[in-house]
């Protein structure tokens, strides 16, 4: 994940991860998300990506989360 005051990511070696989850997401949901530039894509488009990672991010979480007891 970004630190939202400097940029840059907690975990670095997590970058090419998401790189490939990130495009993963952009084609399930059909936006044409290339590597580098994508100033042709509307801020819905991107949104959309950002805000379906999150999710699947959660889902998964979640799920692992479940198959631990209570602390």
């Amino acid at each position: 994940m970004a630190n939202t005051s400097t940029g840059r990511l907690e975990v670095p070696e997590a970058k090419e991860a998401l790189d490939r989850f990130k495009m993963e997401v952009a084609d399930e949901l059909g936006v044409p998300l290339t590597n580098g530039y994508n100033g042709n894509l509307t801020s819905y488009q991107n949104g959309s990506v950002g805000g379906y990672m999150v999710k699947k991010m959660i889902a998964e979480q979640e799920k692992q989360m479940a198959g631990k007891p209570n602390r």
